[in-house]
């Protein structure tokens, strides 16, 4: 690999990609609506870039209660998808700029693979990601670093050669984890001081200052 190749760059998807926190919390209030609690918005956002099931099972009161509880939240997720997802403003843009400048481009996300390609598709952004690794794409989950190490191999990049871009500090935890450089975007889920708690190297407003910022470390 020569030292001058463009690096590979990761996104998560929800918050970072895509806007659709909102979107996430109408879902767990469709799910839990009737059960007699739901967690806050701000015990949701906690979790956010880590599995749903794992989350939905932090809040039930019962182990039997979580999979109609996930079954809901995926119900309501099917029917409006559509309507409530959308990509940032400028994120296409900057995705395009960056396969356009030779950068292998790759997802780690939370969803499962069949959620993040539907979401994908849906925002124009699927044709530009080479790697797609998902919840059910290995057996462990951000935080861990098992996903950012998947992703790497498909791109055939070392850690030294990539950066990821989330907006929770579960995206930094395993971006640090697997030896990647971590940034966070303010746009999402969480907050500057969470992020840089969890050790993001520098924070973005919104993705817009992308392109430039990692021409500069090629």
């Amino acid at each position: 690999m020569s030292a001058r190749a463009p690096i590979a760059i990761l996104f998560d998807l929800d918050g970072t990609l895509v806007d659709t926190v909102p979107f996430i919390l109408a879902s767990v209030r469709h799910a839990f609506e009737g059960y007699g609690l739901c967690p806050t918005d701000a015990q949701w956002i906690a979790g956010i870039g880590t599995p749903l099931r794992a989350q939905i099972a932090s809040f039930a009161r019962l182990p039997e209660d979580v999979d109609p509880l996930v079954g809901r939240y995926r119900g309501f997720w099917l029917e409006n998808h559509d309507r409530m997802t959308r990509a940032f403003p400028g994120a296409l843009q900057v995705v395009e700029a960056l396969a356009a400048s030779g950068h292998p481009l790759g997802v780690v996300t939370a969803k499962t693979e069949e959620g993040a390609l539907r979401t994908l598709r849906h925002t124009g952004l699927l044709r530009y990601m080479q790697a797609i690794v998902g919840a059910d794409t290995c057996a462990r989950s951000k935080p861990d670093p098992e996903p950012v190490h998947v992703a790497l191999a498909r791109l055939e990049r070392a850690p030294s050669e990539a950066v990821l871009v989330g907006d929770s500090p579960h995206d930094i935890a395993a971006a640090r984890a697997a030896g990647v450089r971590a940034l966070g975007v303010l746009h999402g889920a969480c907050d500057r001081d969470r992020l840089l708690a969890a050790g993001a190297e520098a924070l973005l407003e919104d993705l817009t200052p992308l392109p430039a910022l990692v021409s500069a470390a090629r």
